[in-house]
């Protein structure tokens, strides 16, 4: 089942429904013999992503209700970072070759090829592998079979009204992070404007059905603002581990040359996630609530 309101679906019908889902997704993801580890930590960290977007967006009333969000938010983020050593490996790779498509200085090239294959080879190393990744998996499925339970009574309620506090407040925190960030660029502000951005997708996503001609040419361009400002992230993490361990990796050459390709594919990220994030969030944020409250109430009179 796809992870969007279906017409005439209340809401909160519609937000329990799709964190179940996630839930059963991420289970069958990890049961699942025939992904390698690394593409099942990717898919159950995303999985959580998407539900702690749909407790985000359900947030006036699950905060109404006492301390659920809280738990809940804390529960899955909690679950998501335990695994997250593992996929900051792999995005080390695909932050390699995604640089080797920005250069044409075969010297260039061939410093990320080098890097690369030491990169890939550490992880291939028996004595450098997440030895206990098995059990972490296994208890990651425990926390979340244990979540699912609790879904079920989710107070959410039916209009959109218990979904536009959580959307509004998360849009203008997404504004205000892109304010930040062009005001001083640096990691902390581009990667709270990016969780910002991630959230913001999944919530035109869930909502995009209310009328769809409109609202998913939107959610491709922030789905594209998303993807440049996650390699943006990978980026600085890439930045850190090379400074982190000058000696490990390569020669001083080759470090400061990687460095500086680095650093130049950043200020260029930096700069059009700028422009793009513009016209994103060009919109206030009660305005832009008010809109999509409109669309969701077409649809249910059949205007959609």
């Amino acid at each position: 089942m796809a992870y969007k309101f279906r017409i005439g679906e209340s809401a909160g019908d519609g937000i329990r429904r799709m964190a179940r889902q996630q839930i059963d997704k991420a289970l069958d993801e990890i049961a699942d013999g025939e992904l390698d580890q690394h593409a099942t930590v990717h898919q159950v960290r995303k999985r959580c992503k998407k539900v702690r977007a749909l407790l985000r967006l359900a947030r006036g009333d699950l905060d109404a209700a006492g301390k659920i969000y809280q738990r809940e938010n804390v529960c899955f983020r909690d679950a998501a970072r335990r695994l997250s050593n593992v996929r900051d490996a792999q995005a080390m790779l695909e932050t390699c070759d995604k640089l080797k498509e920005t250069v044409s200085s075969q010297s260039d090239l061939q410093h990320l090829r080098d890097l690369r294959d030491e990169l890939e080879a550490r992880m291939r190393n028996p004595s450098l592998r997440e030895d206990d990744l098995d059990e972490r998996l296994d208890a990651f499925a425990v926390t979340f079979r244990e979540a699912r339970i609790r879904v079920d009574a989710w107070p959410v309620g039916d209009g959109f009204g218990s979904l536009a506090p959580g959307l509004k407040k998360n849009y203008r925190q997404g504004r205000n992070a892109m304010r930040k960030a062009a005001r001083k660029p640096g990691t902390a502000h581009f990667h709270d404007w990016r969780k910002r951005v991630k959230y913001h997708l999944y919530h035109i996503q869930v909502l995009a059905p209310s009328w769809k001609h409109v609202l998913k040419p939107w959610q491709d361009e922030i789905k594209r603002l998303g993807d440049d400002l996650g390699d943006e992230h990978d980026l600085a993490v890439f930045t850190q581990m090379l400074a982190q361990n000058p000696g490990d990796f390569c020669s001083r050459a080759n470090h400061d040359a990687l460095q500086e390709l680095s650093r130049q594919r950043r200020t260029q990220l930096q700069i059009r996630t700028l422009s793009l994030g513009q016209r994103v969030f060009a919109e206030k944020p009660k305005p832009l609530t008010n809109r999509l409250r409109a669309y969701w109430a077409a649809s249910l009179s059949g205007s959609a």
